[in-house]
């Protein structure tokens, strides 16, 4: 069977030849329908992947869980998203891009439903099920790892000329996921569907209210059913092809590790800030500022929609000058905005019985260092993205996405890790997680030399 552009297809979903750099065999529609509903996927997959961020901080609110556990519970779902990118990042070139996307939409619905379930018990029950919690905590790192899938498996559909820009709308787009879920649970969870209700000490709030927040992940897996039915029905696979053995060339080049290092900055930050930052401004500020016509929304979500949108608005330019000089502005930036976030929490006053408490000034100041790092770390995004591609012939490109995005997913993890060990039980908690923004701001000065010396100045040997 032809198509009408010139390619073959051997079966209703799979197209036998495919070449996008060649007008002849590339089908455009196919492309962009394809980036539409794996969009739409991973959507889905950043709000099942972050879901937790948001049910932590209710969890503690609701005396269920204490400060450490809920750091604990955001630092699982990004040691599985990490651990279970691993295993993504092989899979678009052994199952396909249809059946890859199927199956992963169809995994999704699992946490989901564990979370549903747990989440009608009492509250004397789940303060007794902090390991069933973290059992789903895990689980909900499907939902990071399909980006590991997804990125690769996009880039075989479009020429180099326009991956900058759809791949920057996907994972841009996709991360959105993460603001949506911040953005939307608060709303979810006063909708009673079923079971029990929870009383919850709400953002700035004068008193607790009456939750339900078994309602969010109900809410999710309805959305999850229709996009599965999407992909299952429009999407087709590409002849890109290689088995284990073979996709472990990419771990030859030395490019990899440096642009491995590179998106462990620029990811690194964003998915780790975005899962701590409602906890960090639990334990700092004493009224979490709150979008007051959303019924009380924390801003919370604001950092990871800065993320997002940056990510998908440079997309274009970086197709226009290059991922390799916007990869050097966002290591710069991000530079400047930890030592932002640096001065603000030097501000802030010891109270040793109840935690630490920011000055108006530094509040502001605090804010806008963590938004800028937000930003910067959605430029570093779309750029670096951008990059590959460039550097790596299309099958290994794809692999180095999956490599790379698999090892900045354990920012959440390392994030929360380090957090709730710095910060212990009681003191200044600004003061004691200073030295996490200390490193991050070594190691995008560093990261920035990288990039200028290997892929930025203008005589660079991999010029990108």
């Amino acid at each position: 069977m032809r198509t009408a552009a010139g390619s073959t297809l051997k079966s209703r979903h799979d197209i036998a030849k495919w070449n996008p750099e060649d007008a002849a065999t590339w089908q455009p529609r196919q492309a962009w329908l394809t980036l539409a509903i794996t969009t739409s996927s991973l959507i889905l997959g950043f709000m099942v992947w972050y879901l937790v961020s948001v049910l932590a901080p209710m969890l503690q609110n609701a005396q269920i869980l204490d400060k450490s556990q809920a750091f604990w519970l955001v630092a699982m779902t990004g040691l599985a998203g990490g651990l279970l990118r691993l295993v993504w990042m092989f899979l678009p070139p052994i199952m396909g891009t249809r059946r890859m996307v199927v199956w992963s939409t169809i995994a999704l619905m699992v946490p989901m439903l564990g979370w549903a379930w747990v989440l009608t018990a009492s509250v004397e029950t789940l303060q007794d099920s902090f390991a069933a919690l973290m059992a789903l905590a895990f689980l909900t790192g499907l939902g990071g790892a399909i980006f590991s899938g997804y990125m690769p498996s996009t880039s075989y559909f479009f020429p180099k000329s326009k991956q900058g820009l759809a791949l920057g709308l996907q994972a841009g787009i996709g991360n959105f996921g993460v603001a949506c879920v911040q953005l939307l649970t608060p709303l979810f969870v006063t909708v009673g569907l079923f079971g029990a209700t929870i009383n919850v000490a709400a953002a700035g709030a004068p008193a607790p209210k009456l939750v339900y927040l078994q309602s969010a992940p109900v809410f999710i897996l309805i959305l999850l059913a229709i996009t599965a039915v999407l992909a299952y029905v429009f999407l087709k696979s590409v002849p890109v092809k290689a088995n284990f053995k073979q996709q472990f060339d990419i771990f030859r080049n030395q490019n990899t590790w440096l642009m491995t290092l590179i998106y462990l900055l620029t990811f690194g930050c964003y998915s780790g800030l975005a899962g701590t930052f409602a906890l960090m401004m639990n334990q700092m500020l004493p009224a979490v500022p709150t979008i007051g016509w959303l019924g009380g929304v924390s801003i919370a979500f604001l950092g990871a929609f800065i993320g997002s949108f940056a990510r998908v608005l440079w997309g274009p330019l970086c197709d226009r000058f290059g991922g390799g000089v916007w990869t050097l502005v966002s290591c710069l930036g991000i530079a400047v905005s930890s030592l932002v976030v640096i001065v603000a929490l030097q501000g802030g006053e010891l109270q040793l019985d109840v935690g630490s408490v920011l000055t108006a000034k530094s509040d502001l100041v605090f804010l806008a260092g963590m938004f800028s790092i937000f930003f910067f770390a959605g430029v570093g995004n779309a750029a670096t993205f951008k990059q590959m591609p460039m550097i790596f012939p299309p099958r290994q490109a794809g692999g180095v996405i999956g490599w790379t995005a698999a090892i900045a997913a354990f920012g959440p993890f390392i994030f929360s890790a380090t957090m709730n060990a710095l910060s212990g039980t009681s003191g200044n908690f600004g003061l004691k997680i200073i030295p996490v923004f200390v490193v991050v701001f070594v190691l995008a000065i560093v990261c920035a030399v990288i990039d200028w010396w290997f892929f930025a100045r203008p005589n660079a040997k991999h010029k990108s």
